[in-house]
C-alpha cells in the first residue's frame, strides 16, 4: 500500500536528537527526507555512541538510532555555490526541518522568508531550545538544560533526592514528536490553502505542554508539585514495591482494584480499615499502606503477581531493563524492532527502533538503512540538473 507521506520530500538540517528525531517519524510514514550535512564532518550524532568502531566511521549508534530510511547529500551552506544548490533543493521540497538557533538560517540567507519566496508551498520548521522569540531565544539549550528549566528534574527522584533527570532525553525526544506532529498538521492544511508555513518549536514550551496534570494542579489549584519517587501522585496504592524477587508496579487505583488487590493478597481486612475506606484516605496513609502490601508481596517473585494481579483486573507489571524490555514477546509480535543489513561504512547487521504506531493500510518502510556522509550528494544534484561539469566545479571550491 501507499505510505502515508509518499511523495514528500523533506530537507533535514538538523543535528544530534530533537530535529533527526522529528524526521526519521517523518521518514517511518513514508517521506523522502534528505539529510544536508556538512562537508567533512556531518551531523554530530555520527561520533556519538557505544560501538567506538562505528563513531570511528562517522556511522555511530546515536546516528543510526533517528537517521534509517534517510539520504544524505554534503553542502557548505556558507560558500555560495551551496546556497545555490540549497535554493534548488527547496524548490523541490514540501519540508524543511531546521534546530539552528534562531536567526543563523536568515544570517545565512536561507531563512524562511527568503526560502518562502523561493516555494510558497514549503512548510518550515525551526526547533530550538527556548523557541525564535522572547528574552532566552538565543540561549543555547541541550535535553539536561531544559529539563532542568521545565521542572521536570525538580518531579523526578524523591524528597531524599530530588532533583533527576529523567534517564532518557525526554526534552530532545518531545521536543522532536512535536515537531512531526505540526508538520503534519501544516501539510493537511496546505491541503486547503494551498500554502506553506513557518513553525516555531520550541523544547521548554513541548516539555511543560505534556506535564498538564502536574501544571494544572498548580494553575488552578495552586498545589506545588513535589518528588514523591516511583508513588502515583493521583491515587494510592499505586507505585513500585518490593517482592520476594523484583520489583513491581501496581496500578490499583479505583476501591474495586484495591478490594481486589487485598483479596489477593489475602489482606480483605485493608478495604474495611478507616486508614483505607476512600481513594484520599488512602493517599494520606500511603506509606503504612504500601510497607503492610509489600510483606504479603514477599511471599512470591514480581513474575507470579504480575501474572496473578492481571487476572484478577489490578493493572501490574514487572519494572524492567531495556534489554529485558526489548525481549518482550509483544515488542517481537508489533515488530518494532528491525533487523537491517547491507548498510554502507557498517561491516555488520545492525537493529533500528521505529515508530510506535501502526498503519492498518500502509506498510513500513522497505529500506531503513541509514546512510554514510554525503552518500547521495552526486545522485541528488544530478536529480537536480547538475551535470558533471557543474558538480566537478561545486567540488573543486568545496561547495559539496
Amino acid at each position: 500500500m501507499t505510505a502515508v507521506l509518499s511523495g514528500i520530500r523533506v530537507i533535514d538540517i538538523t543535528n544530534v536528537l530533537a530535529g533527526p528525531f522529528c524526521s526519521y517519524q517523518l521518514a517511518l510514514s513514508g517521506a523522502e527526507v534528505i539529510k544536508v550535512e556538512v562537508p567533512g564532518a556531518g551531523d554530530l550524532a555520527r561520533q556519538l555512541g557505544a560501538d567506538l568502531e562505528l563513531s570511528q566511521q562517522l556511522m555511530g549508534a546515536s546516528f543510526i538510532a533517528q537517521n534509517g530510511g534517510k539520504k544524505s547529500m554534503t553542502l557548505n551552506l556558507k560558500l555560495e555555490g551551496g546556497k545555490e544548490i540549497f535554493r534548488r533543493l527547496v524548490r523541490s521540497a514540501d519540508v524543511l526541518v531546521e534546530n539552528f538557533r534562531p536567526g543563523v538560517m536568515d544570517r545565512l540567507g536561507l531563512g524562511y522568508n527568503a526560502l518562502a519566496g523561493i516555494n510558497p508551498k514549503l512548510v518550515y520548521c525551526a526547533i530550538s531550545g527556548f523557541g525564535q522569540e522572547g528574552p532566552m531565544r538565543e540561549a543555547p539549550a541541550y535535553d539536561q538544560i531544559v529539563q532542568g528549566m521545565s521542572g521536570v528534574m525538580s518531579i523526578t527522584g524523591d524528597r531524599h533526592n530530588a532533583p533527576y533527570r529523567v534517564g532518557y532525553p525526554v526534552s530532545d525526544s518531545i521536543g522532536g514528536l512535536t515537531a512531526a506532529f505540526a508538520i503534519s498538521s501544516a501539510l493537511v492544511g496546505r491541503e486547503r490553502t494551498g500554502e506553506g508555513r513557518f513553525i516555531d518549536v520550541s523544547m521548554l514550551d513541548s516539555t511543560i505542554a505534556t506535564m498538564g496534570w502536574i501544571v494544572s494542579n498548580y494553575l488552578i489549584a495552586g498545589l506545588e508539585p513535589e518528588p514523591i519517587g516511583n508513588d502515583n501522585f493521583t491515587a494510592a496504592p499505586s507505585g513500585t514495591f518490593r517482592t520476594g524477587a523484583g520489583l513491581l508496579n501496581i496500578a490499583a487505583n479505583t476501591d474495586d482494584q484495591f478490594a481486589s488487590l487485598a483479596k489477593l493478597i489475602e489482606r480483605p481486612d485493608l478495604v474495611g480499615d478507616p486508614r483505607f475506606l476512600t481513594r484520599e484516605s488512602r493517599k494520606r496513609n500511603r506509606e503504612v499502606l504500601t510497607l503492610l502490601i509489600e510483606t504479603e508481596l514477599r511471599q512470591q517473585p514480581a513474575v507470579y503477581w504480575e501474572d496473578q494481579l492481571n487476572k484478577a483486573g489490578v493493572p501490574a507489571g514487572r519494572v524492567l531493563s531495556v534489554p529485558q524490555a526489548l525481549d518482550l514477546p509483544q515488542i517481537a509480535h508489533r515488530q518494532l524492532i528491525r533487523k537491517v543489513s547491507n548498510v554502507a561504512g557498517v561491516g555488520k547487521e545492525v537493529s533500528v527502533v521505529q515508530g510506535g504506531y501502526r498503519y492498518s493500510d500502509a506498510d513500513a518502510p522497505s529500506d531503513l538503512r541509514p546512510p554514510t556522509l554525503g552518500q547521495h550528494t552526486e545522485a541528488m544534484l544530478r536529480d537536480l540538473g547538475y551535470g558533471s561539469e557543474e558538480i566537478e566545479s561545486f567540488r573543486a571550491v568545496g561547495a559539496i
